[in-house]
């Protein structure tokens, strides 16, 4: 009896003198519930502009682990923070204070993956996961191939990347650059692209389908998971509004 006693009593004084005790125990919960679209930062190559854009699109502003440190160098404060916290800095932690930053510790996914699993909102703009690292962005795609809550467009350099479920409706320009890259064995159809997808079985070990390009708007309809489209940076507006109606 004792014993018992004696634990719930440590049970207690851990929850009083660590604020984030109970944040670090209920993994299985939303940590962000939004009715807008949320930017997530990670801590890969991040420019000014981009954040800015996302920023405009996404107001709310979550951060995966490092990424605290990204926004905070384009001077900008994240709401939060999400992540096992192995790479953000001391000074971030203390900026952004206790009550911001939720603690997961498990080894098992990427930071992104984390964070992506805690957000319920309309759209995640998710900046800063590409460029730098190899290793970090073709985690990324893994990530983004996951079930999450939330829909999520990665933005790079030049492209946004989306995981393609259902049909898709593009104003591309003539000539313009759309590539598919298939996870797992997946089908589809097109129109207006200069090689169509139908009747192709995609698989990453077999067809691929980088660097087709279009010859005026496009349609893109996948039968199923797996596919992942890049596509250029200015349609992030048009395909953010489809992916939104689409819940």
């Amino acid at each position: 009896m004792l014993e018992s006693v004696q634990l719930f009593v440590s049970f207690c004084v851990q929850i009083v003198a660590h604020p984030n005790f109970c944040k670090k125990t209920r993994m299985k919960h939303l940590i962000v519930e939004q009715n807008q679209p949320v930017t997530l930062v990670g801590g890969g190559e991040l420019s000014a502009a981009d954040l800015k854009m996302a920023r405009a699109v996404a107001p709310f502003v979550v951060a995966a682990d490092s990424g605290a440190d990204q926004a905070l160098a384009q001077g900008v404060v994240p709401d939060l923070a999400i992540g096992d916290f192995d790479s953000i800095s001391d000074t971030t932690r203390a900026r952004l204070g206790a009550e911001r930053l939720f603690h997961i510790a498990e080894q098992d996914s990427t930071d992104f993956d984390k964070a992506l699993r805690h957000i319920r909102a309309p759209l995640v703009v998710a900046v800063g996961f590409l460029g730098a690292r190899l290793d970090h962005q073709l985690a990324a795609l893994h990530t983004l191939m996951q079930p999450h809550p939330s829909p999520c467009v990665l933005v790079g350099a030049h492209e946004i990347l989306l995981h393609l479920q259902g049909a898709l409706d593009v104003p591309c320009e003539t000539g313009e650059p759309v590539s598919l890259f298939p996870l797992q064995e997946v089908t589809g159809r097109s129109t207006g692209l200069t090689w169509p997808l139908d009747g192709l079985t995609f698989h990453p070990m077999r067809q691929i389908g980088t660097s087709n390009q279009a010859e005026g708007p496009i349609r893109l309809i996948t039968d199923g998971p797996g596919m992942i489209v890049v596509l250029q940076k200015r349609h992030l507006a048009p395909v953010m509004a489809q992916l939104r109606a689409a819940l």
